[in-house]
Parts: structure tokens; sequence; C-alpha cells
């Protein structure tokens, strides 16, 4: 069976994995298949789940925030800002729903700072105002 190589790579680490029969993504269009000679391509992937497989059968799955993979001359090039990879997929499951919900609080947290500070310019405006100052 043919067979390409994956360049995985990130903000911190680079991994170059060998004999790789098929890949399994999705993008916006939904999910698609890679093989071994397949034509030049480009896409964004999708946040969530991929995964691929080894010529000895395999599976291994990667989790990510969405990336940009990149296929040229049996190379398959995916580039994310940080990546989860495993071949057990509880575990990678696991990993990207504990990583979902890091974010969620984060991203709630930013938007509490910025209605507090919307709020305060509000307040500030509502004074200035008053006092007839005009800006």
């Amino acid at each position: 069976m043919k067979t390409f190589t994956l360049h995985l790579q990130s903000a911190t680490q680079y991994n170059r994995v060998e004999q790789v029969t098929c890949f399994v993504g999705a993008d916006i269009s939904g999910s698609f298949g890679i093989l071994a000679g397949h034509a030049r391509m480009m896409t964004a992937l999708n946040y969530g789940l991929a995964r691929y497989r080894l010529q000895n059968g395999d599976w291994c799955y990667l989790a990510f925030p969405g990336g940009i993979l990149y296929c040229l001359d049996n190379q398959l090039y995916i580039s994310t800002r940080r990546y989860l990879s495993d071949t057990d997929y509880q575990r990678i499951s696991a990993g990207l729903l504990e990583q979902l919900l890091v974010e969620e609080t984060q991203l709630k947290s930013i938007k509490d700072s910025l209605r507090q500070l919307e709020q305060e310019m509000l307040r500030r405006l509502w004074q200035m105002g008053r006092s007839g100052i005009r800006g």
C-alpha cells in the first residue's frame, strides 16, 4: 500500500510521521480523506478531531483548535497553534473536552472584563455629561 509523510507543526512541537496510508479531517465543506498521491491542496481545518492510519493498520487521533492543511508531493503538512496526539480515542476526546472547557472559561473571563470596561466608560461619559464637560 502506498504511503505518505505527515508533518505536524505547532508553535512548540514538530512531529514527522512516516508510513501514513490515509488521513481523515474536516473543513467547512465537511469531512474528507486523503490517500497517498493526492493532488496538491490546501484547506483550513475545523476545530476538533482528525485521524490518520499507519501502514501497520493502527489509527492515531489528533485534536487541535483548527489549523491549515497543505498537501504536496506525498507530504501532508498540518500547521496549528497546538495539538494533542494519541492512539487512544477516549483519552484524546477527554483531552479535547478539557481544552474546550479551559478556553470557554478564558473567553468568559475576557467577555466579563470587556463588559465591566464598557460599563465604566458609560458611567464616566454620563458623569462628564452631568458636569457639563465637553470632549
